[in-house]
């Protein structure tokens, strides 16, 4: 099997000849090849630069023998065009420059236009999939609740007490802002399917901060209504939901539309098929410290080890970390685990 062979059958739950790994931000500020780019250019006129993007996009691949790219992308790219200000600030991520306090605000927000509003991604995901046939695109977006509370906040929180505010005490603003995010993240994973994306995922990195009633009574809606237009506009590619904390949210999860569910290192392999099913599709988890470590034939082999171990050689498992690389990983360590991983699966 090739390369994006391996990575949609084991999306499918298919047999495979070996499980298929990637890395999330596998494309970025631990490569020195793009530490070399970032020296003259920032983070957003990388994204925005598809000859740029492409480059950092292709690097991991060809670097590490991984399976799948990931777009080279910021999920606050989209906002731009409903005309929010941000900025990002080094070490500390979005910085929202007016951010939304009611529904006057949230009523400012401008309709999404793929096309007109992100063509620069939609040409960088072309640009890479002519670069790497053989290999499977992942393409991506923030989820609703975790953009929203990027808007709410006006910058990562560690409470997220304003986002649960509004969601409490004005139902009305919060839940007009998750439709109109929503809709805008559902047109914007279909043209990146239609740009030539294999697959999206749908961060949700910081939905696991709400109990399970609440992320049913106030999240779950607009997750499934994205997953729902996806499967109905593109039939057949594969769904990636992704958050982080999120075990007590996979009972509601499961039924929420995606058909791969990433989980981080907190949750075991086994405990989230003992939820989604036996036969769910489940990628990740290895922590992503474990590849800071000096020993890779003995510490880093361990764990990793432990991940497919884990799995048990179960169908349907794509290997990943349980979030981003991290920004002191050695190169060589995450070569290292995609090397042992198409050997030792």
């Amino acid at each position: 099997m090739n390369p994006r062979n391996r990575f949609l059958a084991a999306c499918m739950g298919e047999d495979v000849d070996h499980t298929p790994v990637w890395f999330m931000r596998q494309a970025g500020r631990y490569l020195p090849g793009y530490l070399e780019v970032r020296k003259d250019h920032s983070v957003l006129e990388i994204a925005k630069t598809p000859a740029l993007c492409e480059a950092i996009t292709v690097m991991p691949v060809r670097e590490l023998g991984v399976d799948a790219a990931v777009m080279f992308a910021d999920i606050m790219l989209p906002l731009e065009g409903m005309g929010v200000e941000f900025r990002i600030e080094e070490n500390l991520g979005p910085v929202i420059s007016d951010p939304i306090r009611g529904l006057a605000d949230v009523e400012r927000l401008r309709p999404f236009d793929a096309a007109r509003h992100v063509g620069f991604v939609l040409e960088a995901i072309s640009r890479v999939k002519s670069k790497l046939p053989d290999n499977a695109l992942v393409g991506f977006s923030g989820a609703p609740f975790t953009i929203a509370s990027y808007l709410i906040e006006g910058q990562p929180s560690r409470d997220y007490t304003k986002t649960k505010r509004m969601m409490f005490d004005d139902q009305q603003a919060f839940k007009l802002l998750m439709s109109k995010l929503s809709d805008m993240i559902g047109s914007y994973l279909c043209a990146q399917i239609k740009a030539g994306a294999d697959a999206v995922q749908l961060f949700d990195s910081w939905v696991g901060t709400l109990s399970l009633q609440d992320y049913v009574n106030y999240v779950a809606p607009f997750v499934r209504e994205i997953f729902e237009r996806v499967k109905r506009e593109q039939p057949g590619v594969p769904r990636i939901h992704f958050g982080t904390n999120t075990f007590h949210l996979l009972e509601s999860m499961k039924n929420d539309g995606g058909n791969v569910y990433s989980i981080d290192w907190r949750t075991p392999i086994r405990r989230a098929r003992s939820v989604l099913g036996q036969r769910a599709v489940i990628q990740g988890n290895l922590e992503p410290a474990v590849l800071l470590s000096h020993d890779r034939e003995g510490f880093i082999a361990k764990r990793t080890q432990e991940v497919l171990d884990d799995n048990g050689g179960a169908p349907g498992h794509v290997f990943n970390l349980g979030h981003g690389i991290l920004r002191d990983t050695p190169p060589e360590n995450a070569r290292f685990v995609a090397k042992y991983v198409h050997e030792h699966s």
